[in-house]
Order: structure tokens, then sequence, then C-alpha cells
């Protein structure tokens, strides 16, 4: 069987009247919709990838934020322990000296003390000495004065010795 196509017009009308149809309500119902869910989507993409480099931007901004309020505090703390150091060193220091003041200041007591009692001691040894010696003198003069020539003898002695002095 042999088909044959023929051409009709009446019918190429009916089917683009029909497409045309077709197009409008696709263009009114679906079109539209589609087209604004796909200008939405590509809306919310771009805001989030804009939104993206403002968190890293925001992000390298913290970072570097971060690292200079570290090498803050770490000179911070190097200032201070500096300072902590310096002045463990003058309390250090002002203790010494004071120690040093004070063991000068006992060292010059003990001095003073021990040179009093010498002194003291000196004086009682020059007493007891010369009350021994007068004591002896005594005994001893008493022992030769006994005769008269011993007298004579002792003055005469005694006489020369002022003489020669």
């Amino acid at each position: 069987m042999e088909l044959i196509h023929q051409f009709s017009s009446g019918l190429f009308i009916i089917q683009s009247v029909i497409f045309l149809a077709l197009l409008f309500l696709l263009g009114k119902f679906a079109w539209k919709p589609i087209l604004k869910s796909i200008n939405d989507r590509e809306t919310s993409i771009v805001d989030a990838l804009n939104q993206a480099k403002l968190a890293r931007t925001e992000m390298e901004t913290l970072k570097e934020d971060n690292e200079r309020i570290i090498r803050e505090a770490k000179i911070e703390r190097d200032a201070i322990l500096k300072e902590a150091r310096e002045i463990k060193d003058r309390i250090v220091g002002e203790a010494k000296d004071a120690a040093k003041t004070e063991g000068d200041k006992m060292i010059e007591s003990a001095k003073q003390t021990i040179n009093a009692e010498k002194n003291a001691a000196m004086a009682d040894i020059k007493s007891q000495i010369g009350t021994l010696s007068v004591n002896i003198a005594e005994s001893i003069l008493k022992q030769k004065l006994d005769n008269s020539e011993a007298q004579n003898e002792l003055v005469q002695n005694y006489l020369n010795k002022s003489n020669l002095n």
C-alpha cells in the first residue's frame, strides 16, 4: 500500500492554532515560573558565592588580627617578664645592701664592744698589776729596809736613778 501524504491547509491551520495555544499556555503557566525559579536559583548562587568571598575575607582579617594580638601579647608578656626580673633584681639588690649595711653595723658594734671590753680588761689588769706591784714592792722593801744600811743603799740608788733620768 502506498501512502501518499497530501497537504491539507485546514489541518495545518488547526495544528498551528493548537501549537500556538500550547505555546501560550506553556509561556503563561510553565515557562515564567520555571524561568523565575532559574533566575532565583542563579541569584541565590551568586549571593552564596559573594557571601563565601566575604566570609573568606573576614576569616583572613580575623586571622591577621589574631596573629597581631598574639604578637602584641608576646611583646607584653616579654615586657612584663623583663619588668618582673628588674623588680626581682632590685629587691634582691636592696636586700643584699640592707643585709650588708646591717652586717657592717653589727660588726662595728661588735668591734666597739670588744674594744670596750678589751680596754676594761686592760684597765683591770693594769690596776691588778699596779696593786700587785705595790704589794710586792712593799713586801720587798719591808724585808730590805729592816736594817739601816739597806735603807741608805736604797735611797742612794733611787737618787742616782733620779739624777740620770
